[in-house]
């Protein structure tokens, strides 16, 4: 119980950071979903969409597992300072050479992605993967030392920046350029034609804050590459590559495919015009409003991967993985109904040019598909501590070609609400998949009946909740219900385990 605590500490004070970046970051979206104050119409948004799907992958591609594989070589490698030091210069090195690549290939790049006339977009977003993926391997150092308040700092810190530049870009800008007596003040940085590559830059400049502040972590290494142990580092990452490239697909190939799988539809009835930019724009922004079951995930996340490794040797550590997945399952379970019982406060956060009929079933079965993205997380853990990583890269190519093959029977019938559906097969797939593995390879002892009855639970009182609307307040009352039988369930578990 005393590691629990600890893990729902450290989730806790990475959570508040989470969330309140991402509740700034979400402020951003009344704002980019509105032309009339300075946003954008649903197909100039749906560029956003598009640029920012590429870019999940580029994280991936540029990290290639090496987070993971660091805080696995930390436990068992002697010199432990050679493990951040290797990880740091090899993804310094890395992230050089792809900048370089882009830069030199701009024009061909800029022009497979369909926005000839932009090769900026595609420099500014090399430079921006390239500092992130390098931040990445310092941010997984403050993690391993138990430093989340500077993690937390950091993060918040960087997300405030983007805010702010990206407020200033849209609004101020535009404002003072529209005074005769202060338009000078903008004339030499500022173009309105710019428009949505300004989200970009604003990006960018964050970015470059980020490295600025965590310069102080990298001093004091080893400025030596250790060719033995990067070796059986990139030996166990790669795999971890593998299985985030193909995660990727799954979170986010969808907005990618819709451009070219939408035009087969012949009739788009909340989109007369056909506008496929103006449907990914859709998506997205709805997909924004699902974010926050993905939220939870990551602050998890930050919290739970140095957690598993640190305890992977202590004598009841299987035991209390099985716990940590049931408490999960609660948290995931109320943060659903939180959000799918509130349905319409939360859609509030978008434009109303962005209000769409199909809102409430797509984030529905968004929330669902995340849920089951952070059980198949938490079950990832057997080939993590098993040193079996190819696993998970065959999962999730299992889970890529699913993810590929159904948006490419589903979309062209049912639009955009088929991509939804794909990411719920998808990640059920996944969960299933990775379970039956673990029971012969590294087997935790999972409440499968708490877990279960929480899920049905969950499911039953959001159907109630669809039949018997009492109104936005009182709504609150279905929450409560399951916060309650949970509490009294876990109470009586307890109770028992202790006579």
């Amino acid at each position: 119980m005393i590691q629990l605590k600890k893990l729902a500490g450290q989730t806790a004070i990475y959570g508040v950071s989470s969330v309140i970046g991402r509740l700034l970051n979400y402020l951003l979206t009344p704002i980019l979903t509105r032309p009339e104050i300075g946003g954008f119409n649903p197909g100039e948004y749906g560029v956003i969409t598009e640029m920012y799907a590429y870019i999940a992958f580029l994280i991936v591609f540029l990290t290639y597992g090496l987070e993971t594989a660091f805080f696995r070589f930390k436990q068992t490698n002697e010199d432990k300072k050679h493990v951040y030091s290797t990880a740091l210069i090899s993804l310094l090195l890395s992230s050089t050479l792809f900048i370089f690549c882009v830069f030199l290939f701009s024009f061909e790049i800029s022009s497979f992605l369909g926005y000839p006339n932009n090769q900026e977009y595609v420099k500014w977003f090399s430079i921006i993967v390239g500092i992130d993926a390098v931040c990445s391997i310092v941010f997984a150092k403050l993690r391993y030392e138990n430093k989340a308040l500077k993690f937390s700092l950091v993060r918040v810190m960087s997300i405030a920046i983007n805010i702010f530049a990206v407020l200033f870009f849209l609004i101020v800008c535009p404002l003072l350029q529209s005074d005769d007596t202060l338009s000078y003040l903008t004339k030499s940085f500022y173009n309105p034609q710019v428009g949505v590559g300004y989200v970009f830059i604003a990006n960018l400049i964050a970015s470059s804050a980020t490295l600025l502040v965590l310069l102080s972590e990298m001093k004091g290494i080893r400025w030596g590459l250790n060719y033995i142990l990067w070796k059986k580092m990139i030996r166990y990452s790669l795999p971890l590559m593998i299985a985030g490239l193909a995660g990727m697909i799954n979170e986010t190939v969808d907005r990618i495919l819709l451009k070219k799988l939408l035009p087969s539809i012949k009739d788009i009835s909340a989109n007369p015009s056909g506008d496929i930019m103006y449907e990914i724009g859709i998506y997205g922004a709805f997909y924004k409003i699902s974010i926050f079951m993905m939220l939870f995930i990551q602050t998890f996340r930050y919290a739970a991967e140095p957690f598993y490794f640190k305890y992977k040797k202590e004598k009841d550590s299987k035991k209390l993985y099985a716990d940590v997945m049931k408490y999960f399952v609660i948290a995931s379970s109320t943060i659903f109904l939180v959000v799918m019982i509130n349905f319409d406060l939360f859609k509030h956060f978008i434009g109303t040019q962005f209000h769409d009929t199909r809102g409430f079933k797509i984030v529905a079965v968004l929330m669902l598909a995340n849920y089951f993205f952070g059980l198949y997380y938490n079950l990832s853990i057997w080939y993590k501590l098993t040193d079996k990583t190819h696993y998970g890269a065959y999962i999730s190519i299992f889970g890529a070609v699913i993810t590929i093959s159904l948006n490419l029977m589903l979309v062209p019938i049912i639009g955009i609400f088929g991509s939804a559906i794909t990411t719920l097969v998808c990640y059920v797939t996944m969960t299933i998949v990775s379970f039956y593995f673990s029971r012969s390879n590294y087997k935790v002892p999972y409440d499968l009946r708490s877990i279960s009855t929480y899920f049905i639970l969950m499911i039953f009182i959001f159907m109630i909740s669809q039949f018997y609307n009492l109104g936005e307040i009182i709504n609150s009352i279905y929450i409560l219900i399951f916060i309650f039988v949970a509490y009294v369930l876990e109470f009586k578990t307890k109770k028992i385990r202790t006579k």
